[in-house]
């Protein structure tokens, strides 16, 4: 297998793709790989959820070394930094390490951008290429393929990528390795402040005897149209809360953005709010609650205004 970043070819369908972690977002990828005609090969700590994909064609692997030892890229789809780095960095020799040389880990988990910058270095020892591709759309996007990828890393290693990406959704490169982590916290401060913009426009609205069905359609025309309130907004006005992003992960992203605009000499006053806001959802009932249920977050502050409890 060559170096992708000195033969400028691009990665050809029927290549062996390894998907770690088939949950919500990693299901929905791994199957839109094999269908683009990649051999895709899944690990997942609850292997049921990689045996769904068979009617796909997708192997399920009994090890995480198993499914990325013929591997030309391996995705990386896991809920947290920490998790990743326990099943790909945590052990010697470390089990990315199974990935042949010259082959490309592209970690699209959300994790802090001091985690990606360290497992690039790790990688790069053993002459893998390191790419981290956190995505923003949610569990539609990735069913659908229309993720939006933020990509940091070298950007030869990302044109190498570019048949695996495509079958996602699409890539941008950012910058260097961190700044797709980079991207995806900017963008989270932007979602949670939509959706909880939203939730309380709803809340308000409903308040005064508005039907939220048709408050949404009417405002989907105007300069207040989003994904958010496209997706979200229908999801609060059915009140449908069945995850499809959990709420956890969203406060996850906030706490992390947290943490490296402090470490950039940051004080971020609406950072600092939204993380209040789904602090006290999770405190709720707010976990394994889809995102948009911050609508009853913002119901039960409104009914307690002053209060912070």
């Amino acid at each position: 297998m060559g170096d992708p970043t000195e033969d400028g070819d691009t990665l050809p369908p029927g290549s062996v793709i390894a998907v770690i972690g088939t949950g919500i977002m990693g299901g929905h990828m791994a199957r839109r790989l094999a269908q683009a005609g990649f051999m895709v090969r899944v690990w997942n700590r609850s292997a049921a959820k990689g045996r769904a994909l068979e009617v796909f064609g997708v192997t399920v692997m009994p090890t995480v070394q198993a499914a990325l030892a013929e591997a030309a890229a391996a995705i990386v789809m896991l809920s947290t930094g920490e998790v990743v780095d326990d099943v790909l960095f945590a052990d010697e020799p470390p089990a990315v390490a199974a990935l042949p040389p010259g082959a490309s880990l592209i970690v699209m988990s959300s994790i802090p951008v001091a985690t990606a910058q360290r497992q690039a270095l790790a990688c790069a020892a053993h002459g893998i290429a390191y790419v981290d591709a956190p995505v923003s759309g949610g569990e539609v996007g990735a069913r659908d393929g229309t993720l939006a990828i933020l990509a940091g890393g070298e950007a030869g290693v990302i044109a190498h990528l570019a048949p695996v990406f495509a079958a996602l959704g699409r890539a941008t490169r950012i910058g260097p390795s961190g700044t797709g982590q980079l991207a995806k916290l900017a963008n989270q401060i932007m979602v949670g402040a939509a959706m909880v913009g939203v939730a309380e426009a709803f809340h308000f609205a409903a308040s005064g005897g508005a039907d939220l069905v048709r408050l949404r359609e009417a405002l989907m025309g105007g300069f207040g149209g989003s994904k958010v309130l496209d997706i979200h907004g229908a999801r609060m006005a059915a009140r449908d809360f069945v995850p499809g992003s959990p709420a956890q992960y969203q406060l996850k992203d906030l706490r992390t953005a947290q943490a490296q605009a402090a470490q950039m000499g940051l004080e971020l006053t609406l950072l600092n709010t939204l993380t209040g806001v789904f602090t006290d959802m999770m405190a709720h009932g707010g976990t394994d609650r889809d995102v948009s249920a911050v609508l009853d977050e913002v119901a039960r502050r409104a009914a307690r205004p002053g209060e912070g409890e």
